[in-house]
């Protein structure tokens, strides 16, 4: 896949941000918009405790079309209780107010510290006049959403007449169960949305959702996709590969900025019994501490990899037909460490990018993780995430 040098949005789609307060300079606030009316599915955090953007989201997404999106950073709007959701449905109504359309047709979402009460009145002031700054420019959007993030995320891709933009948000808190910390995909392609719900969960099965930077589930994960239909019809066999492999770069791009961290790396697994299996054992390697300090270490420890698939209990595993490589440097056959030299596999590790392979000889079951080493970086940042 071919992804623009400069990302762009598709027909109809334009963004603008700006800080409103809630950060001392920086933008905090970030307004996405289609033209026209949009199909739109999403995917949403697991978790037990779901923001308020996440609890109005889900009501919002049942009527399957959208106009807007509204997000935040700074504060989250978790654990605040019905306020807090009464503040969400005034976030959506200022937005729509400024754009002339329906607070039904506008997503909300809040990221940052969780257990604040959202500065709603700072927002609603605002946010009249952001309509005015609409641009094409998709970093524009994504600058306004960022938190620990140390750089804007979006690419784009054309498919056939269509084109696909990916803007995204992550570095920490990340591993999903239903999408990434907040990942917001447009097109102009034309389907309906209960198409564009399967499509958007097999492409987040295959990545944000094999993506773990600390193995812990953000309260206001959401993936949303939304088709405003400009382009026309698209071969959906080749809008669904593409909109995949931006899934998945977007994945890798998330993964190499997360906190703290030196190295982006990769974990595939093949030869389980079910691809079931094999993502469960790419997410315990992934998930590692200790593999993600010997990466960081640039260790050759790989007792600690094996320790990691070891440890998955429920899986069919067999010591005897499990073969391991580090950046395709072969360092266990049949269960045993191979005679490698050290110096050889300490500078495998040292690339900025490391590949960890393994094959369980057990089926054809495959799956391929993504996430980052851990560092002293991601200590320091989140000591005092709350304070700072």
């Amino acid at each position: 896949m071919s992804f623009h040098e400069t990302p762009v949005f598709p027909r109809g789609f334009r963004c603008a941000s700006r800080n409103v307060g809630l950060k001392p300079s920086a933008k905090d606030l970030t307004l996405f918009t289609s033209e026209v009316d949009a199909a739109a599915a999403a995917v949403f955090t697991r978790n037990h405790f779901p923001g308020a953007p996440i609890i109005l989201g889900r009501e919002t997404m049942r009527g399957g079309s959208l106009r807007a999106i509204i997000a935040n950073s700074k504060v989250s709007n978790v654990a605040t209780g019905a306020i807090g959701v009464e503040h969400a449905r005034r976030m959506a109504t200022a937005a729509a107010s400024e754009i002339g359309t329906t607070p039904e047709r506008v997503l909300v979402s809040s990221t940052g510290v969780i257990g604040v009460p959202l500065p709603i009145k700072m927002i609603e002031a605002g946010i009249p006049g952001i309509a005015s700054e609409l641009q094409g420019d998709p970093l524009v959007g994504a600058e306004g959403i960022m938190t620990t993030d140390s750089h804007p995320k979006a690419l784009s891709c054309s498919v056939g007449e269509a084109t696909i933009t990916w803007v995204a948000k992550g570095s920490g808190m990340i591993e999903p169960n239903m999408a990434t910390m907040l990942a917001y995909i447009f097109t102009d392609a034309a389907f309906d949305a209960p198409t564009l719900d399967a499509m958007l969960r097999d492409a987040v099965t295959e990545s944000f959702n094999m993506l773990s930077v600390d193995s812990d589930t953000s309260t206001s994960d959401t993936c949303v996709l939304m088709a405003n239909g400009l382009a026309g019809d698209v071969d959906a066999t080749a809008f669904r590969a593409a909109l995949l492999a931006g899934c998945v770069r977007m994945t890798e791009i998330l993964a190499r900025d997360g906190e703290g961290a030196k190295h982006l790396l990769k974990v595939h697994v093949r030869g389980a019994l079910n691809n079931a299996e094999a993502r469960v054992v790419a997410k315990s390697i992934v998930n590692s501490p200790l593999v993600k300090t010997m990466v960081h270490g640039a260790d050759p420890n790989v007792g600690r990899l094996l320790m990691a698939v070891g440890k998955c209990f429920d899986c069919t595993i067999d010591p005897a037909s499990t073969d391991a490589w580090i950046n395709r440097f072969p360092v266990v056959r049949g269960g045993l460490r191979l005679p490698f030299d050290d110096g050889t596999v300490r500078a495998a590790l040292s690339h900025e990018l490391v590949e960890l392979e393994v094959e369980l000889g057990m089926g054809t079951g495959r799956a391929t993780a993504f996430g980052c080493d851990l560092t002293k970086g991601y200590i320091d940042e989140n000591a005092a995430y709350y304070s700072s």
